[in-house]
């Protein structure tokens, strides 16, 4: 029997927020935290998933797997098994050790690396081998119909698919995916604000509801429209008088953060950071008045980033509400830049932030570590 080590990276996105829900433009790295999944063969018909982080355990039959969500953390794991079944994988028993150094509900993708690293180490564990593609839209379904979040792609593709050095610029509709250099004399940092407001969940369905509201009412007037990536502002403007003020905002947001990501990534193809930065600001302004998922700590931290010497730019990252945000920073002056915000947001807060430089890491990959 075969024994196995999956390790799958967490994200952090520079630009593109929200917009992958909408068939929209993103640009993540994968970061250097990940989840690690050590699996060994059974040699029966039980799966059974341990949890350093939940300090829990999960025991399941291989033939009878539950459909759906149930609320369990589990369904992160299983999740994604179920869907890769769907698509013609066969599994094996198998005892799954997870462990994690990507904070939980930072907005770093804890759960997208969970379902890479967990539908690698199994189909390794089952001697098959999946297209990195299909396994990170295994995992989409994963989190869509087994956990019943309406996550996009962005996540989990990133996870599977990054490359070490490089930002993707990755177009959610048809997947074509665009890798640009990040340049060496500039460090991303990870500013996690240790704060995640309640209202995050459902506020997030609503944000997802407005901007179909919007694609319908475009739509009507416009055929051409699918999704808010085939809107302009102009036709957003021509239906403003019959769409609500919100749901007018949340549009102009995800319309215009696509532009942001395109000329972001010609920015940084010609390593104009400054530019690159304006448009991070520009885009932390758009989240925070027009789709409004922003809250008080995170624009604390980007207020405070904006005023150390050798940040280029900073902005709320992930789903909102809390969380983290980005910071683009000068290299010979990112561990200063470190200590600053880290005491400056303390002193502002009375929270004690989690404050560290990342690479952009590569993706996920298995490898066998011991057969019997």
């Amino acid at each position: 029997m075969i024994a196995v080590c999956a390790r799958a990276p967490g994200r952090v996105n520079l630009i593109g927020e929200h917009t992958d829900y909408n068939d929209g433009f993103v640009m993540p790295i994968a970061i250097d935290l990940a989840t690690t999944v050590d699996g060994a063969a059974s040699g029966d018909r039980r799966l059974t998933i341990v949890s350093d982080a939940m300090n829990d355990a999960r025991v399941f039959d291989l033939d009878a797997l539950p459909d759906g969500p149930t609320g369990d953390w589990s369904d992160y794991v299983r999740g994604v098994i179920v869907e890769l079944e769907r698509d013609g994988c066969s599994f094996v028993g198998a005892r799954l050790h997870v462990t994690n150094d990507v904070p939980l509900g930072a907005g770093l993708s804890s759960s997208a690396s969970l379902e890479i690293a967990s539908g690698l180490a199994m189909t390794a564990l089952a001697g098959q081998i999946v297209d990195r593609i299909a396994l990170a839209l295994a995992a989409q379904r994963a989190e869509n119909r087994q956990v019943g979040a309406r996550t996009g792609i962005m996540d989990q593709f990133v996870s599977a698919n990054a490359r070490a050095g490089e930002a993707l610029v990755l177009d959610t509709r048809s997947l074509a995916a665009q890798y640009v250099a990040i340049p060496s004399e500039v460090r991303v940092v990870v500013c996690n604000t240790m704060v995640k407001h309640s209202l995050a969940s459902g506020e997030y369905n609503d944000r997802r509801a407005a901007c179909e509201r919007g694609v319908a009412a475009i739509a009507a007037r416009f055929p051409g429209v699918r999704a808010l990536r085939d809107a302009t502002m102009e036709q957003l403007d021509a239906v403003r008088a019959g769409i609500d003020d919100s749901t007018y905002r949340r549009c102009r947001h995800v319309i215009s953060e696509d532009a942001r990501v395109l000329a972001a990534a010609e920015t940084l193809r010609e390593k104009n950071l400054f530019e690159f930065g304006a448009l991070m600001y520009a885009s932390h302004e758009s989240l925070r008045d027009d789709y409004e998922v922003s809250c008080e700590e995170l624009d604390a931290m980007v207020t405070l980033a904006r005023d150390v010497e050798g940040c280029y730019g900073a902005r709320m990252t992930g789903g909102g509400f809390g969380g983290c945000t980005v910071n683009l920073v000068r290299a010979d002056a990112a561990q200063r830049f470190i200590a600053s915000i880290r005491a400056a947001y303390a002193n502002a807060t009375g929270i004690a932030p989690d404050v560290f430089a990342t690479g952009a890491a590569g993706g996920a990959d298995v490898r066998e570590v011991a057969s019997a």
